[in-house]
This record gives C-alpha cells, sequence and structure tokens, in this order.
C-alpha cells in the first residue's frame, strides 16, 4: 500500500526555514520522481519543486529558486524540502506526491495529506 507522509510544518517568522519532509511506504522510492506542492488559503494547488528517480535531477517554481532545496534519502526512503529566506507568501499546506514513474513531466498517482507552513511575525 503506497503511503506519503508529509511532516515539520510550522510557525516560523519571515527569515527564517523549515525543512519538511515525505516519509514514503509501499514502494522503492527511486524508481519514482516526487513532488512538492503548495496549496494557500483561496489559492489553486501550486507545483513547489520536483526531484527524478533516475539521476535525482531537481526543478523548481521560480518563486523559491535560489531558497529551497529538494533532496531524497533512498535508505530512509525519505525526501526532504529545505526552505530557507521564508516569506509569508510561502504561506500554504505544503503535499508531496508520487509521479507515475521515473520523471518529472509525468503525473501524480498518489498523495500526501500535506502539512502546514505559516511565515508570519
Amino acid at each position: 500500500q503506497v503511503q506519503l507522509v508529509e511532516s515539520g510544518g510550522a510557525l516560523v517568522q519571515p527569515g527564517g526555514s523549515l525543512r519538511l519532509s515525505c516519509a514514503a511506504s509501499g514502494f522503492t522510492l527511486d524508481y519514482y520522481a516526487i513532488g512538492w506542492f503548495r496549496q494557500a488559503p483561496g489559492k489553486e494547488r501550486e507545483r513547489v519543486s520536483c526531484i527524478s528517480g533516475s539521476d535525482g535531477s531537481t526543478s523548481y517554481a521560480t518563486s523559491v529558486k535560489g531558497r529551497f532545496t529538494i533532496s531524497r534519502d533512498n535508505a530512509k526512503n525519505t525526501v526532504y524540502l529545505q526552505m530557507n529566506s521564508l516569506k509569508p507568501e510561502d504561506t500554504g499546506v505544503y503535499y508531496c506526491a508520487r509521479k507515475s514513474g521515473y520523471w518529472c513531466l509525468l503525473t501524480e498517482d498518489h498523495w500526501g495529506q500535506g502539512t502546514q507552513v505559516t511565515v508570519s511575525s
């Protein structure tokens, strides 16, 4: 049974940092790309970052490039999102999702339940 469980969300001040985790079970992590998404209140869900399941290549939304870093620990079956220099506009529920194969261009086939990130002073 495929499961994705996010953790690490919190209330943080602008300029602060958080590391989100996406713990995967029921499948071998390095065979699949994993994406991070977020949804702010009243807005559509947007893609934040993705890491491929083959060579570990990464991609980022323009709004987070240079501030966020996605990484993967296959031994722990976990994908991380390190978020630095956080801004109020980074506030939202963050989800991880499994792609249907190696590549980030594929569609998502399983989602986690989300973790809340709030950036506010």
